[in-house]
C-alpha cells in the first residue's frame, strides 16, 4: 500500500467518523445533563438501600448503572411533567408556580425570561418569518438568525427586531442583536431546517439561499396580497 491510498484511506475513515462523533457528543451532552438532573435522587434511593440491604446497594453503586438509572427516571419524570402541564389541573397547578418565582427577582429573570424564549421559538410570529438571515459580523457575511420579537423605535418609528443568533455546532449559544426588519432577509425555512443547518455546520441546507432581492419580492407580494 502507497503513501497515496494510504492518506486516502485515512482521509475517507476521518470524514466518516466525524458525523458519528459530533453525534455522540451532543448525545452525551444531553444524556449527561439529564442524568445529572436525576443523580441526586438515585444517589438518596441508593443511600437508604445500603441500611437494609448493604451488598445490593454496593452493586448498584456503579456509575454506568447509577446515570442509567438517573437518565430513566429523568425521562420519566419529564414525560410524567408533560401529561400533567396539557391537564386543567396542572397548567392551574404551572400558574400558581409562576406566581410564586414571579415574587422572587433573580429567579423570576431567569425562569421567565427562559419561558418567554422557549414559548416564542414553538410559534410562528404574526407578520414576521421566524427564520432570516442577518449580515453578521459585517457586510456581507449572513447568518441564521430567529426573530424572538419586533419593537418600534423610539422617535423613528423603524421597527426594529430581536434576533438571536445561534453558534455552531453548538445552538445553545449565541448573540443577542436588535436589527431593523427592513435589513432583514425573510427565508422560508423551517425550524427544523435551520437547526440541522447550523448543527451540521451548512452541510445540511436547501440548494437556495434567499437574496435581498428575492426577499424584497416575496415581502411586495405579500403586502399586495394583504391588501
Amino acid at each position: 500500500m502507497n503513501s497515496l491510498h494510504l492518506k486516502r484511506y485515512l482521509i475517507t475513515g476521518l470524514l466518516t467518523f466525524i458525523p458519528l462523533w459530533v453525534t455522540w457528543l451532543v448525545f452525551k451532552f444531553v444524556l449527561g445533563l439529564l442524568a445529572g438532573i436525576g443523580a441526586p435522587l438515585v444517589e438518596a434511593l441508593i443511600g437508604a438501600l445500603a441500611m437494609v440491604a448493604p451488598q445490593t446497594a454496593d452493586t448498584l453503586n456503579t456509575r454506568w448503572l447509577t446515570s442509567g438509572i438517573a437518565l430513566l427516571l429523568t425521562l420519566a419524570a419529564l414525560y410524567v411533567l408533560g401529561v400533567v402541564a396539557t391537564q386543567v389541573i396542572g397548567q392551574r397547578f404551572i400558574n400558581a408556580f409562576d406566581t410564586l418565582l414571579a415574587r422572587i427577582p433573580v429567579v423570576q429573570t431567569i425562569y421567565g425570561g427562559t419561558k418567554k424564549l422557549m414559548a416564542v421559538l414553538q410559534h410562528k410570529p404574526s407578520g414576521v418569518q421566524r427564520v432570516v438571515l442577518v449580515e453578521f459580523p459585517r457586510r456581507g457575511m449572513k447568518v441564521i438568525g430567529f426573530v424572538t420579537r419586533v419593537m418600534v423605535e423610539e422617535g423613528t418609528g423603524r421597527e426594529m427586531a430581536a434576533v438571536f443568533i445561534p453558534t455552531t455546532p453548538n445552538p445553545t449559544g449565541g448573540y443577542l442583536e436588535v436589527v431593523p426588519l427592513d435589513e432583514l432577509t425573510p427565508t422560508d425555512w423551517t425550524m427544523d431546517q435551520a437547526m440541522a443547518f447550523i448543527i451540521s455546520g451548512g452541510a445540511m441546507a436547501p440548494d437556495t439561499l434567499p437574496g435581498p432581492v428575492a426577499a424584497a419580492a416575496r415581502d411586495n407580494s405579500a403586502s399586495a396580497t394583504g391588501r
